[in-house]
């Protein structure tokens, strides 16, 4: 049936075109009742705990359809701690003189991070941005290396944002129409791994260790595809897990330790890489 026929027939309205019209109703009690409101764009309504499964499906629809508009099909992400500045920057995280010592020393791995994010961006630009596009969690310390390492070199990147008590901004560098924001952790934690070709965690606390161990156990128990796990900072990991102690208390299999690499430098995580695709 063509709709331009005068046949009576009238297209369904669009709920952009709903919205719009219910802005001009006659304003009585009636209309000013949360309950004439249309659903979906009452936000009281939205925000109900009943209402938990269709807000989980949406935090998941929204970035990935995002993303498939935009055509990225594979990503290389970031992991590491929102506390370690800028080399020659300031300790803002430091609790004691210890901390300050130790967080200006790994302030190194900013630099890294940078580093590694514009070399994972010149391939990236051989298809267009659509392969080996970085994300981080999208706020500062080694998040915010990485979206500028990308900016570095007149690349996008992903940045996955999270509403915290204390609220983490958006780094300056995110590509701001790839700047997310999530309620859920588990969703958020869903897009970082759904197109990862690599998995590179730099040193940081338990929000770095968390993203780690849960990408771990999706490739040590097959339900995520074996990419690259790449520890940058040799001394801080080896001090910080010890895989080989699980392995000989029979808490993880001989072998387990092999789903991850150690490196000092930027060159040396994308060597491996490299290597693992044929790049």
């Amino acid at each position: 049936m063509n709709p331009n026929e005068n046949t009576g027939w009238t297209p369904l309205s669009h709920a952009d075109q709903d919205l719009e019209r219910v802005k001009d109703v006659p304003d009585t009690p009636q209309t000013r009742a949360a309950t004439y409101k249309l659903a979906w764009a009452d936000e009281e309504f939205m925000t109900r705990r009943e209402l938990r499964p269709v807000r989980l499906q949406l935090e998941l629809l929204k970035p990935e359809m995002t993303l498939a508009e935009r055509g990225i099909r594979s990503t290389v992400i970031l992991f590491g701690g929102a506390r370690l500045p800028e080399p020659g920057g300031e300790a803002w995280a430091a609790k004691n003189e210890t901390q300050k010592k130790n967080l200006l020393k790994n302030s190194v791995y900013y630099d890294e991070a940078r580093k590694f994010a514009r070399l994972c961006s010149q391939q990236s630009a051989l298809s267009y941005y659509r392969e080996f596009v970085v994300v981080t969690g999208g706020g500062p310390g080694v998040m915010e290396a990485g979206n500028r390492g990308a900016d570095d070199v007149g690349a996008p990147s992903i940045g996955l944002n999270i509403v915290l008590p204390h609220e983490q901004a958006p780094n300056p560098y995110v590509t701001p129409e790839l700047c997310f924001n999530f309620h859920y952790f588990a969703i958020r934690k869903m897009h970082f791994v759904m197109r990862a070709k690599a998995v590179c965690v730099f040193p940081g606390g338990f929000g770095t260790l968390d993203e780690f161990f849960e990408t771990l156990t999706l490739i040590q128990t097959g339900r995520m595809e074996r990419v690259p796990v790449i520890l940058f900072g040799s001394k801080f990991w080896k001090r910080a897990i010890d895989l080989d102690y699980l392995a000989d208390q029979g808490t993880i299999s001989p072998g387990d330790q092999d789903i991850i690499d150690f490196v000092d430098t930027a060159e040396d995580a994308w060597g491996i890489i490299s290597r693992f695709y044929g790049l």
